[in-house]
């Protein structure tokens, strides 16, 4: 079953096509990598998604549901959340503060104080510095209270743009660790990422957007393997 239908997308800024009749299917409890160079449509097709843009043409449903008239709380409270790229933390505050405000739509303060423990276990080093403001953490601690914000809204389809831009190889491979195990908890994921390899690596399927088009799709296995995705993304060491 699709959480997410996305079906002959088509966005444009002023005269300008940013996407030419995009499709993309996420099922229920898959991780689904969405890859590209700058530039080809990656950010922009998460914003439609979010309602943060509209478009021109085509549909997207989420759990049978379409979205793309909502508003984009009306969207958040649907089941997305987004982590977004550059973390977009609020500095100033403490790390307890920060994952409060993932919250923020929720009531029910006994089942929100179980999943901020389960958080504590999945982040121990955020339970460490819970009381500590959130400007101060190192990069990969603020990619983690990204995810961690995220969570707490309780989303059925977790969007990542870029989790892994600015960190270094061993935190990327953290980092992507967490979202596995999170997988297996039951979060769905769709993964926009600029590090092919490492989403790859556990994507169940993936699409790679150019210029605004999907140039491939297939699981994530099996594109490692192609031989022009190796050459433009992937190189031969992987």
């Amino acid at each position: 079953m699709n959480l997410l239908l996305v079906d002959n997308i088509t966005v444009g800024y002023g005269k300008a096509i940013v996407l030419h009749r995009v499709n993309l299917q996420v099922p229920k409890g898959s991780i689904v990598a969405l890859l590209g160079s700058n530039g080809s449509g990656k950010t922009t097709l998460i914003r439609t998604i979010l309602g943060l843009v509209k478009p021109l043409e085509g549909k997207i449903a989420f759990d049978g549901r379409e979205i793309q008239g909502l508003k984009p709380h009306e969207i958040i409270r649907a089941g997305l959340a987004v982590a977004p790229e550059g973390r977009r933390i609020f500095a100033n505050l403490t790390v307890y503060d920060n994952l409060l405000l993932g919250a923020y739509c929720r009531r029910d303060q006994e089942a929100l104080a179980r999943d901020l423990d389960n958080l504590w276990a999945i982040f121990p080093r955020l339970a460490e510095r819970r009381g500590q403001a959130a400007g101060t953490l190192s990069g990969g601690e603020q990619q983690m209270l990204a995810l961690g914000r995220a969570l707490m809204s309780r989303p059925r389809l977790l969007l990542l743009d870029e989790p892994s831009l600015g960190l270094a190889p061993l935190l990327v491979r953290e980092v992507f660790h967490i979202l596995t195990r999170l997988n297996r908890q039951g979060v769905t994921i769709l993964l926009v990422e600029q590090n092919a390899a490492a989403a790859l690596t556990l994507a169940h399927y993936a699409y790679i957007l150019e210029t605004g088009r999907v140039a491939l799709e297939g699981p994530g296995a099996q594109l490692a393997m192609h031989p022009s995705l190796k050459d433009a993304y992937l190189g031969d060491d992987f």
